[in-house]
């Protein structure tokens, strides 16, 4: 079938294809239809002149209302004007989960090409505006002129640490509200699209002549969908599906899954009051009303607070519609933000575009893959952990502790805290941010909602097939997903799975992300059905074939970052048996394209394994193969392998293993103290002497003591540095680790020498230089003699 490829205005300025970091933004629309009215607004509102901060743009809207998709085309239009680059991040997962300012920072920083390896890792400070994280990436932006495009967020607790005090940056963020908190805004909310927008994406998505031949029927279609993109495009995937099917017919079918949706939520006695919000169906009150459009599904119909279309204004053009402006200095709670409050709680990104499709690549996955799984999944029941779980050892990370290098020069210098505020208000963050105290919870999508209706009707008329892959799909991690994980969640070869996904997205259940580095394409099940697909899960799939495709999908991640290992350090040991063609990884450089691709996706997928507690022994074996494959990408954050650690760390604890959770927390210290985090790491030291103790290990228990004294040494605190080196200079004196003696030695000594206790310095480095000659380490002595002679200088010199 013919369709549009667009009816799109060009950017201004130069071609937006220049702009590094538009193919960031999610996959672009083939169509765009109505919204100039909220086009225009948002150019007006970038155009107002900035002072001491970066402008910020917000579009609201409830869930299937359009907000990315008109965030997307404005920053597209608006991309040449912003030549350092155009920055995008989510800052809420489908399943309404809140991502950290700080996660959010560090992924900006690498996209901008800030070296993050100097940020400081968490725990120094609350997360927050003053996380190093967020502080980075304000300094940054500094002098630059960069697009952030920040979707989906949560609360003002997210957005603000990210907020630059550099006026010529843009900040675009989209929401289902409210922002409470930040002042001198004016969001820009969507309703439904006008009756000519929504007739004419409806023709495009369905066929003109159907359409052209009903236009009654067509209106009524409209009007049962309350002209939301979402659940129009839903429709339509339902009428391409049913060429027999009258366009009138289909709204009677729609009007006809709402109210039994909502009985369906009654009978179960849900408290309809706290998520429903407008007028109630069928009403004529909603943005737009001339056009027939029902305000119970408008942009925001919160019960008790006043909408878009409150007696204050009229519906504007497009069917969008602008608040008052929230009066500075208002908090929240106080009068001057109902509009803005009256912006939904539900996380989801939606367009209003018709996507392009794209079929991924795929290939046969292994039959011994399923079965290894399985195998794998009852015998980690019985064993309550994996034979290799996670790495114990010294060496399954970085090691090198503050006591193996040359002396520190000290604690690192934090920023001080001002005495008085900031004098100009217009510069100090506090002036125009003031975050609610809790972050907001997401609200579902009400059974009383035209985008649950038209799910209803399109689910069920899906083949067994696809309704499963959807319903699996809700276990990736991020609930996003490409050939190779898809067919591991429901054992099926990869080509098939690349078909199914493909046709799930031309039904508009899922969402094309951008492409993976190799090109392979990637789809994310939107937020705003997934908590529905969630409940469909649990009703129609056995708890066990639940827990086989999460083992499943682990498998398939382990045997991926396996093989990546062994293309990147083919010296470190053979990978695991090759995957099928179509899965396979073909050489170092696409290996580290795939680990740097998906690295998000497979840190969050051991995370939630881990968090659930019921696979520790795949999700162990995939922390293993990452701690090992991501340092030879040459780019590994070391946020992401403190992250690594901790998930050690907790299964460690809650298997009982004191070795391996020492371990864990050695590791963790010296990430700490290769940033400089003195104190965290001397902490973590301190903990993993504990955890060394209770498993009798001499050798670790010596490590978590050098590390602790190196901390203080790097502290200024030669006394406690003094003790804790002789503490382990006694453990490693038992063991009869002689090199380890020498160097402990040397490091009493400096301690020593600290104090001015000269005398006890010169003893400890004659001891050292005795056991060193016994070795017959010559480059050890020449060190040692060396620090001597010059004790003994200043000595002479009278210091």
């Amino acid at each position: 079938m013919a369709r549009k490829t667009a009816t799109m205005e060009a950017g201004p300025g130069a071609p937006a294809e220049r702009v590094p970091g538009l193919d960031r933004l999610p996959a672009g629309p083939a169509l765009f239809v109505g919204r100039r009215a909220e086009l225009a607004a948002l150019r007006a509102a970038a155009g107002r002149p900035a002072e001491g901060r970066s402008p910020v743009l917000v579009v609201a809207g409830r869930p299937g209302s359009g907000r990315t998709a008109l965030a997307v085309r404005f920053a597209v239009t608006v991309a040449p004007g912003y030549p350092d680059g155009v920055l995008f991040a989510r800052l809420s997962a489908p399943d309404g989960g809140r991502v950290p300012p700080a996660r959010a920072a560090r992924r900006l920083l690498e996209q901008l090409g800030a070296d993050t390896a100097g940020v400081p890792l968490p725990g120094a400070v609350e997360d927050g505006r003053d996380e190093p994280a967020c502080v980075a990436l304000r300094e940054a932006l500094a002098g630059r002129r960069v697009l952030l495009l920040l979707d989906d967020v949560r609360d003002a607790g997210q957005l603000w640490p990210l907020l630059a005090d550099e006026p010529g940056c843009l900040v675009l963020a989209t929401t289902a509200g409210p922002l409470t908190g930040i002042e001198d805004i004016d969001p820009v909310i969507l309703g439904g699209l006008d009756r000519s927008a929504a007739g004419e994406l409806l023709g495009d998505l369905v066929g003109g002549t159907r359409i052209g031949c009903d236009p009654v029927g067509g209106a009524d279609l409209a009007e049962a969908c309350a002209s939301r993109p979402a659940a129009l495009r839903l429709m339509a995937g339902w009428l391409r599906g049913s060429p027999e099917l009258a366009v009138t017919d289909a709204a009677q079918e729609l009007v006809r899954a709402v109210a039994e949706a909502d009985a369906r939520e009654t009978a179960r006695g849900g408290a309809r009051g706290d998520v429903r919000g407008g007028a109630p169906a069928g009403t004529n009150a909603g943005p737009g009303g001339g056009d027939g459009q029902r305000g119970s599904h408008g942009a925001a119909g919160t019960a008790g607070v006043a909408g878009p279309t409150g007696a204050a204004g009229g519906p504007e053009k497009g069917g969008g519609t602008k608040p008052q402006k929230q009066p500075k200095g208002a908090k929240p709670g106080q009068p001057g933000q109902a509009a803005q409050s009256s912006q939904p709680s539900q996380p989801g990104s939606d367009g209003v575009e018709r996507q392009g499709r794209a079929g991924g690549a795929g290939g046969a996955g292994g039959p011994g893959e399923a079965e290894g799984a399985d195998r794998g999944r009852r015998a980690e029941r019985k064993r309550g952990e994996g034979r290799s779980g996670p790495a114990a050892g010294p060496a399954a990370g970085p090691t090198a502790g503050p006591a193996a290098g040359p002396a520190a020069s000290g604690p690192v210098a934090g920023p001080a805290a001002p005495a008085d505020p900031v004098p100009d208000p217009a510069r100090d963050p506090a002036a125009w941010v003031k975050p609610g105290p809790e972050p907001a919870e997401p609200v579902p999508v009400p059974d009383n909602d035209p985008l649950i209706g038209a799910f209803t009707l399109t689910y069920a008329t899906l083949p067994a097939a696809q309704a499963r892959m959807l319903r699996a799909l809700t276990l990736a991690p991020a609930q996003c997903a490409d050939p190779r994980t898809a067919s591991a969640l429901v054992g099926c070869p990869a080509p098939e799975a690349a078909v199914t996904l493909a046709a799930l997205a031309e039904r508009e259940l899922l969402t094309e992300e951008p492409p993976a580095a190799d090109g392979t394409a990637r789809y994310r099940v939107p937020g705003r059905l997934y908590p529905r697909l969630v409940r469909l899960r649990e009703q129609e799939d056995r708890p066990a074939e639940t827990e086989l495709a999460r083992a499943r999908l682990l498998e398939r991640l382990v045997r991926l970052t396996e093989s990546a290992r062994a293309l990147l350090d083919p010296a470190g040991g053979s990978g695991p048996d090759p995957l099928p063609g179509p899965l396979r990884l073909t050489s170092a450089a696409h290996a580290r394209q795939w680990l740097l691709g998906e690295r998000d996706l497979l840190l969050g997928a051991v995370a939630d394994a881990i968090g659930q507690g019921d696979l520790d022994g795949s999700a162990g074996r995939l922390v293993t193969a990452l701690l090992r494959a991501l340092p030879l990408t040459g780019a590994a954050a070391p946020a992401d392998l403190h992250q690594l650690h901790e998930l050690v760390l907790t299964v460690a604890e809650r298997h009982g293993r004191p070795r391996r959770a020492s371990a864990a927390l050695l590791n963790l210290g010296d990430l700490q103290a290769a940033a400089g985090g003195w104190e965290q790491a001397a902490g973590h030291y301190r903990a993993a002497l504990e955890h060394a103790r209770a498993a009798d290990d001499e050798a670790l228990c010596a490590r978590a003591l050098e590390g602790a004294a190196g901390c203080h040494r790097a502290l200024g605190d030669a006394v406690r540095a003094a003790d804790w080196y002789g503490r382990a200079l006694g453990v490693r004196q038992s063991m009869g680790d002689q090199a380890a003696e020498a160097r402990l030695l040397a490091r009493v000594a400096e301690a020593h020498t600290a104090q001015r206790r000269f005398e006890e310095a010169e003893r400890e480095y004659r001891a050292s230089l005795s056991v060193l000659r016994r070795l017959g380490d010559e480059q050890g002595r020449e060190a040692v003699g060396a620090a001597l002679a010059e004790l003994r200088e200043r000595l002479v010199a009278g210091w």
